[in-house]
């Protein structure tokens, strides 16, 4: 056989501009042409885009070389009118009402025409042109590749989210906007160019599309030049995915041609399969599983990728692209999708600028990727840097010491992730992730109108037997206390009184509640959520104690149940304590707090199973309504919003097809002063029902209402001295040292180290609020001052804690993320007496990356928390 010579290739890439201030997308491409030389860039569809067309070469590299010049020059004159340049499917920031048209009549025709189809054609592709013979020839190459093109849209995908910045789900959102027009499919539907033309001419005369570039096909014969033209791809921000995929796509057109000329017959696969195998590609992009239209299976997408690069390996070597191509696949595997990178930086800052800005410098050539650089090429850590502190000192890593080596129980747990591998690990997170889904547990990030995945790291937490039993009468001790305090502070009052707590700290705390002296039980905080931190070898301290309504058990148990299900690699140093205890315990700390006959005429059950329990929640639009029906379903309790309510004749009922259910114990996961103010099915005020049921003894309310006063950080500065004033006792555990602004002296203190310290609303949750010294900008510190000197009251200082770091897979390898731990204890009154008990469920909370600030509504993820048994 007559051996066929290399074909010459271009690209065509276009480009979202965004302005620099805003990284929203902008309208400024006339602005932006008009400073670029020579006749590269052109204009397109949409005036935010601009299109640059390389020369044509058979050599790759030369053609690297030639795109990566380009992108610099289009990068550096759209920094000088302040625009940013995005290679990307799509850009998460976009005001499409400040966004038009291109001026031009073929344009202009579109958009009248289409209407809703250009307006929302905010996305960007890279098409690839490989040289013809002929345009019969290409219409036969094209029916031969078509069947391969979904792996190439899988190695592009780069647009996960939407222009209004909500995550799609999918790799390749910009694939579902693409495949909207008339004129698409995954090839031409005709065997010769002649047939072709001819479908051609009958859609502009029928009115279906304006013109023959119009013909939208994942594949086509190129309406202006000799060339076979591949669509189907998103833009790509990394050189390095577009180089493979030119590679690839050239393999494949050489191997078609060679076929063609040998007379091998064309597989038969229909049209209908290809287009489900690019949906699926569009979905997963890499991180998942796509169609092998080979044998037709499901496979993981690097294996595929891999096979495919092996199958073309003879006609990549007579292109002399081989050894690049393989070169160039292992770092694309390596790294991932640029769509799982943008969400891997979203979830480690939180910010959709930040995913802007990574695009940015990745589009200009500024870096290859800030992620995952600390994952050798054999499959091992590599420069695992522990964070520095503002004093010059490192933060202790709970898993890796500072010489870089395993800590005790750490060292198969490490060796075990690290043999896996990036990719792996990749296609095991969006499996949990998609479970995730399934499943309901998503929480949502404040200031975004959808939910998201919960994230679950890989690698799991280990926490030993001696800081466990430490934790657990230390946290046990403050739970008496604080329940003794509460009962005390809304019945005698001797705290007041023998100066233990300043009345006007009670004055200021704004959790207080009148209507809190209606519980009727000693036990008013019946599950604290209590955030300790280590920031040394054995330095525990408590953060904060939560006292109203405690998130995170239900989540601390599905970190569990992910881990164990796609983790199984992964083996604990000994045997666990089992999170899956927490349901029935959770039932006996409420039947506990069931009513009794405290009051004179007031019902009181006599048997446990006669005990009627209801969790009240806002709803499924609550940010933790995974873990409010979680818990319902655990614990065997009624599920309920407030306008299924009502209290009769002083006693609480839900309604239920439309019948009363009486309820006894009320957990209350909702705002207590929205229950209060909450009208019940019978459309009247709750809060004066509740208030009276609770003074009867007819009912309790759990965690009960006003318990916010506990949760005030003025407050918790007292709590050593309330351990010793009502337990006689010394703390088992410290907590942070604090400045009560209120005073005068300690908030001088604090205006003159405030770069130093840690500024807190005494009423603040859910890291809101919060100025971290070191981690603010001058003007940051300069607004906190003027809130410290207008109200100082209302704040409190401490020092910045040394908050441990843990290894976190952020995609592709590790990094150190401080993170602290969330345990949960159980109180009831036993004989008399307050009694505490730990939940065998803490949850590990993983700050973004740069942060101290845990918190999931802040961008925060978890861990699987292993506390080993004595």
């Amino acid at each position: 056989m007559k051996t066929l010579s290399v074909p010459k290739l271009g690209v065509e890439e276009e480009f979202h501009l965004v302005d620099l201030a805003t990284r929203s997308l902008a309208s400024r491409a006339p602005d932006l042409l008009q400073r670029l030389p020579g006749s590269a860039f052109v204009e397109e569809l949409q005036s935010c885009v601009v299109e640059l067309n390389s020369g044509v070469t058979a050599d790759l590299g030369d053609l690297r070389d030639e795109l990566s010049r380009q992108r610099r020059l289009v990068a550096d004159h759209a920094r000088e009118i302040g625009l940013g340049v995005v290679a990307a499917g799509t850009v998460p920031l976009a005001s499409p009402a400040n966004l038009w048209v291109t001026d031009n009549p073929r344009y202009r025709t579109m958009a009248a025409d289409y209407a809703v189809l250009a307006r929302e054609q905010l996305i960007c592709g890279v098409q690839f042109h490989v040289d013809m013979p002929d345009r019969d020839q290409a219409i036969q190459v094209a029916h031969r590749i078509a069947p391969h093109l979904p792996i190439l849209l899988a190695l592009s995908a780069s647009s996960p989210f939407a222009a209004d910045g909500s995550d799609t789900g999918y790799a390749s959102s910009r694939t579902l906007v693409w495949s909207r027009w008339p004129a698409t499919g995954p090839r031409p539907p005709a065997n010769s160019a002649e047939e072709y033309d001819r479908l051609l001419d009958q859609m502009i005369s029928s009115g279906c599309i304006s013109d023959p570039g119009m013909a939208y096909f994942d594949v086509r014969p190129s309406a202006r030049v000799d060339t076979l033209e591949l669509r189907v791809c998103d833009s790509c921000p990394s050189l390095d995915v577009v180089e493979l995929i030119a590679g690839l796509y050239r393999a494949l057109v050489m191997r078609a041609q060679e076929d063609i000329a040998a007379g091998v017959e064309a597989p038969d696969i229909p049209d209908s399969l290809i287009v489900a195998a690019r949906w699926r590609a569009a979905r997963f992009g890499m991180e998942g599983e796509l169609a092998d239209l080979r044998d037709f299976t499901s496979r993981p997408a690097h294996d595929v990728v891999r096979d495919l690069v092996e199958e073309v390996a003879p006609q990549l070597k007579r292109a002399g692209d081989l050894e690049a191509v393989r070169e160039l696949t292992g770092r694309v595997l390596h790294h991932g999708s640029s769509a799982s990178r943008q969400r891997r930086v979203l979830n480690r800052r939180a910010r959709l600028v930040d995913v802007v800005d990574e695009l940015i410098a990745i589009t200009s050539g500024e870096r290859e990727s800030s992620i995952g650089e600390a994952w050798s090429d054999d499959g091992g850590p590599r420069d695992y840097q522990l964070v520095s502190l503002a004093d010059g000192a490192f933060a202790h890593d709970e898993a890796v010491d500072a010489d870089g080596a395993p800590r005790s129980g750490m060292e198969d747990v490490l060796e075990s992730i690290t043999t896996l591998g990036p990719a792996e690990l990749r296609r095991r997170q969006a499996k949990m992730e998609r479970q995730e889904e399934i499943e309901g547990v998503t929480f949502r990030v404040t200031g975004e109108s959808a939910p998201r995945p919960f994230p679950v790291d890989v690698v799991p937490r280990l926490i030993g037997p001696d800081d466990w039993s430490m934790l657990s009468r230390g946290l046990e001790q403050r739970s008496v206390a604080l329940n003794l305090f509460l009962d005390d502070l809304y019945t005698r009052q001797l705290c007041l009184r023998d100066g233990i707590v300043p009345p006007e700290m009670v004055d200021r705390a704004t959790g207080y509640r009148r209507y809190g002296r209606a519980a009727r039980h000693r036990v008013r905080a019946n599950v604290i959520g209590s955030d300790v931190v280590k920031s040394g070898e054995d330095g525990w301290m408590v953060l904060e104690d939560n006292c109203r309504v405690p998130s995170g058990t239900a989540f601390a148990m599905a970190a569990r149940r992910l881990t164990s299900t796609f983790l199984p690699e992964i083996a604990a140093p000994g045997t666990l304590l089992d999170p899956g205890d927490v349901g029935a315990m959770f039932r006996d700390t409420l039947v506990a707090a069931a009513p009794s006959s405290i009051h004179p005429g007031a019902w009181a059950p006599v048997d446990p199973d006669d005990v009627e329990l209801a969790l009240v929640t806002t709803g499924r639009q609550d940010s933790a309504w995974h873990e409010h029906s979680e818990l319902a379903r655990l614990v065997g309790m009624a599920l309920v919003t407030p306008e299924e309510l009502v209290v009769d004749n002083d006693v609480l009922y839900r309604i239920s097809d439309g019948s009363p259910k009486r309820i006894d114990v009320l957990y209350a996961r909702i705002d207590e002063d929205m229950l209060m103010s909450s009208k019940g099915a019978d459309g009247s005020p709750l809060g004066p029902g509740l208030t009276t049921a609770q003074a009867l003894g007819a009912l309790t309310i759990a965690n009960a209402m006003g318990n916010g006063v506990a949760d005030d950080k003025a407050v918790y500065s007292k709590v050593p001295d309330l351990i010793r004033y009502y337990l006689s006792e010394e703390p088992l555990i410290a907590q942070v040292p604090t400045y009560l602004c209120a005073d005068r002296e300690q908030r001088d203190h604090v205006l003159a180290n405030i770069g130093d310290l840690v500024v807190k609303p005494i009423d603040g949750f859910g890291g809101a609020g919060v100025t971290i010294g070191p981690e603010c900008t001058e003007a940051e510190l300069a607004a906190r001052a003027e809130d410290l000197n207008n109200h100082p009251e209302r704040y409190i200082g401490q020092p910045v804690v040394g908050l441990s770091t843990h290894p976190t897979f952020d995609g592709a390898g590790f990094g150190p993320r401080h993170v602290d731990l969330r345990v949960f204890v159980h109180a009831r009154e036993e004989n008399g007496a307050v009694v505490a008990r730990t939940a065998p469920s803490p949850l590990t909370r993983v700050a973004p990356e740069g942060s101290m600030i845990v918190n999931s509504s802040r961008g925060g993820g978890a861990k699987d928390t292993w506390v080993l048994r004595d």
